[in-house]
């Protein structure tokens, strides 16, 4: 998908993972999951809320990000792409990503978001058809709006918003596959 393709491009661009890190990749997408798998010296964690009638890959373990077991300042790299639109208490699990995210470390933060200034959710709606209907999907809670990165540093996060897509060419957005417009949000520790 073309949100994979800009996280490993931004990687590259940044340097990351660096050898010896501690990398958290919550719901891992195959194509990262089989880069960083094959880089020396990274610790590498996979993790994912099990649900039935999903399969996950080998070593995926059983992870919820509004609670995690992990100490405080443990992980220099946080990949959590297109989870929390999924998270009933989505600024819990914000939280729970800061606590564990080392002092000079990133978060790579993406979801998709609508246009409206503030994100729409209503915790009443819990029928998957209606949930698609009012979300886009069946297993959303939520459609975050532009106040997503103030949600993000309400948890404590300080944040950087890229629309990283746009800063290559076009010939280069056609090569690549990516998807011009598109927010990542790069999250950092508050204590660096």
């Amino acid at each position: 998908m073309e949100r994979s393709r800009m996280i490993w491009l931004f990687m590259k661009e940044r340097g990351l993972p660096h050898p010896g890190a501690k990398v958290l990749h919550v719901a891992p997408e195959k194509c990262i999951r089989e880069k960083i798998t094959a880089m020396p010296r990274v610790d590498y964690v996979i993790g994912d809320k099990h649900e039935p009638g999903y399969t996950y890959p080998s070593g995926t373990m059983e992870l919820d990000i509004t609670n995690m077991e992990f100490p405080d300042k443990h992980f220099d790299l946080i990949i959590c792409s297109h989870v929390l639109e999924h998270v009933d208490d989505d600024r819990r699990a914000m939280r729970e990503l800061v606590r564990v995210l080392a002092p000079g470390g990133s978060a790579i933060l993406i979801v998709p978001m609508g246009t409206k200034a503030e994100t729409y959710e209503d915790p009443s709606i819990t029928d998957p058809g209606e949930r698609l209907r009012h979300f886009g999907q069946f297993d959303h809670v939520r459609i975050y709006g532009l106040d997503f990165p103030q949600r993000l540093e309400e948890a404590g996060f300080q944040v950087e918003e890229l629309a990283f897509a746009d800063r290559f060419s076009s010939e280069e957005t056609f090569r690549y596959g990516l998807r011009r417009g598109e927010l990542m949000h790069i999250g950092t520790h508050p204590t660096v």
